[in-house]
């Protein structure tokens, strides 16, 4: 038996697969077959891997250990399989965004998708979102439902809950994702993984949510793209490939990443609230963020319970008003648009003060645990009461309105078994600031770090 028999290679990160790839010490075509092999155990039970082309990836991996046969230069992802939420478009590839509506084979990349492509990865497939991205679950007519890895009688989460559960499954180590509500931040959080809805315009949105030609580009705020991942420096390493203007989505500004670190925890000042205004929060999630505030500050974090000083209400009212208004689905005024914009812009102001204090808010990620799969819009049971299913919007819409990037991590499990996340909250342009605030925590056992949910549950 050879060493790389021994190894669970869908247990390693991205960058360690690619290492191993451009060391020599193992094939491309290898790490496919085992992440192939990994859909194929996981996938019937778990739903989260669509449009799945092995026929490609097993051509594209065959090209990758051709390449560095002949000694051409590789990129940080040569020879990695992932997979992309269905809605980021990927040549050859068939996207739907969950619906036949949109159901279409793609004729080009998105530039998401190309960047990684150029940087060595193999796009294998799909993964399932809920009908045009608007749920808390991801379940729609063409795929079924993707169920959450770690109890499947619960769901992943929407919208991105087969990127969550497929990269926490192992099927793929990394995926990138879209939030305009919590889409990357809710699943992430349900299936124990790392989430990051980014700034504002920091990545491209060429290719994403394509409509038909000739038609205008209606989302323009609220929503970003950013990855998933079981390792933080996956999520970083992903984020400096898709940051960045392409000159296609004219609004991305030229605004540097900066270089990671793990910062000592007495320079750092972190905010904290157990739970929001407006907010139902489950008392394991309260919990989790009273615990982690309380380690912080026990390593030498100055940690403070405050929040912005913003009208809350008002903060998530504009948020259900925007996003009807932003996909077209409800038609306004011009006018009221620009009030609207102006209502934003002061509430994006009381942030920016607020950070002149505090490197990051430590928050909930959601009102519970994942819940049992039920119809959209259902009542949740949040320590024996009912809830509103939507109301999930309340710990999650802040960072939308504002434009914010914030940063969802393991931290633990509740009585259940089932993930708990929290969620750290940053000024403008911070992500990699987040991500080495989580690394820090991490190195002082104040987080845990993702853990492998058991492998019973998802063959089952």
């Amino acid at each position: 038996m050879n060493a790389v028999s021994t190894v669970d290679l869908c247990a390693l990160s991205a960058a360690e697969l690619a290492r191993r790839v451009t060391s020599g010490a193992i094939s491309a075509v290898a790490v496919l077959e085992a992440h192939a092999a990994r859909i194929e155990e996981r996938n019937a039970a778990i739903g989260a891997v669509v449009s799945y082309d092995a026929e490609r990836a097993r051509a594209e991996a065959e090209a990758a250990d051709a390449a560095f046969a002949r000694g051409r230069a590789c990129g940080p992802l040569h020879g990695v399989p992932i997979t992309l939420k269905d809605g980021i478009d990927v040549a050859g590839l068939r996207t739907t965004l969950g619906t036949e509506v949109f159901d279409r084979m793609a004729e080009t990349d998105a530039t998401v998708a190309a960047r990684l492509r150029a940087a060595g990865a193999i796009i294998v497939g799909h993964t399932n979102v809920p009908p045009f991205l608007a749920d808390y679950q991801s379940a729609n007519p063409l795929f079924g439902r993707t169920s959450n890895p770690w109890k499947l009688e619960r769901t992943a989460g929407g919208s991105s809950g087969g990127a969550a559960a497929a990269v926490a499954s192992g099927m793929t180590p990394l995926e990138i994702s879209s939030d305009l509500g919590g889409s990357a931040r809710l699943p992430a959080h349900f299936c124990g993984v790392y989430g990051l809805k980014t700034t504002e315009h920091r990545v491209p949105t060429t290719g994403f949510f394509s409509l038909p030609p000739g038609a205008p580009r209606t989302v323009r705020v609220l929503a970003s793209l950013g990855p998933i991942a079981r390792d933080l420096d996956d999520l970083e390493l992903a984020l400096s490939i898709v940051s960045g203007p392409d000159g296609l989505d004219t609004e991305v500004p030229p605004v540097p990443l900066g270089r990671g670190s793990c910062p000592r925890l007495r320079d750092l000042k972190l905010a904290y609230a157990p739970t929001l205004p407006g907010a139902v929060v489950a008392s394991s999630l309260a919990s989790a963020v009273e615990r982690v505030a309380a380690l912080a500050a026990e390593a030498g974090v100055r940690v403070e319970a405050r929040l912005p000083a913003c009208d809350w209400a008002d903060m998530n009212e504009l948020f259900g008003e925007l996003v009807p208004a932003i996909t077209a689905s409800t038609e306004r005024t011009l006018g009221w648009y620009l009030g609207a914009l102006d209502r934003r812009d002061r509430i994006i102001g009381a942030w920016d003060r607020f950070f002149r204090d505090f490197d990051a808010l430590l928050v909930p990620p959601a009102m519970t645990t994942a819940f049992p799969h039920c119809e959209p819009g259902a009542p949740l049971v949040v320590d024996g009461n009912h809830a509103e299913y939507f109301g999930q919007g309340a710990l999650l819409a802040m960072a939308n309105v504002a434009g914010l990037p914030a940063l969802v991590a393991p931290a633990g499990h509740d009585a259940d078994g089932l993930p708990v996340g929290v969620q750290l909250v940053g000024p403008k342009w911070s992500e990699v600031a987040l991500i080495g605030i989580a690394r820090a925590l991490e190195a002082a056992q104040v987080l845990p770090g993702f853990r492998s949910p058991p492998k019973s549950e998802q063959a089952r």
